[in-house]
């Protein structure tokens, strides 16, 4: 299936400030981000994403710089951390306005400062929360991922499909 799509970036606000259910947060900013959008393109359904890496209750936003991005992946190597992305659906055309979240666990192999240097020569990090991406040299920093991959890229692509063959097939059953 082919689907045309147009990406719009929104310059809302993240915020990033301590929560008590990170899931929520990220839904708060994914929907920050897609109301604007979609006040814009009432005919389209505009998707947005937040996502959030989080060691405990400390979150890990998108380094400002390299030194930075070596902190997070020291204190990340080694322990289990989490990412929480939020999804939002608005299409103001069917009336339709749906948010959810998806947590994936993700486990560092133990890593020395000589690896962390490494691996961050290869990659952009100052782009990516908790900076680093799972879809590059994953293998030289993760030891398991439990749960979605695509989340931890940035997008549940499977949950995704899921909200959206469901909200697609109430629309169809309401029209017959």
């Amino acid at each position: 299936m082919e689907i045309e799509f147009e990406v719009v970036p929104s310059h809302a606000e993240e915020v990033m400030e301590a929560s008590d259910f990170i899931p929520d947060l990220c839904e708060a900013n994914a929907r920050t981000k897609a109301e604007p959008i979609a006040e814009l393109h009432p005919e389209c359904l505009v998707i947005a994403a937040d996502t959030i890496v989080y060691l405990e209750d400390e979150l890990l936003g998108k380094p400002t710089h390299i030194d930075e991005a070596g902190r997070m992946l020291a204190k990340l190597q080694g322990r289990t951390h989490q990412v929480s992305t939020g999804v939002s659906l608005i299409y103001h055309n069917d009336e339709i306005n749906k948010t959810f979240s998806v947590i994936t666990n993700v486990t560092f192999l133990p890593l020395s400062k000589e690896q962390i240097d490494e691996y961050l020569a290869g990659i952009d990090p100052l782009d990516k929360a908790g900076g680093y991406a799972i879809q590059q040299d994953k293998h030289k920093i993760i030891k398991r991922v439990s749960g979605s991959v695509s989340n931890v890229v940035g997008l549940p692509v499977e949950r995704l499909k899921e909200e959206l063959n469901h909200l697609f097939s109430e629309k169809i059953e309401e029209q017959w």
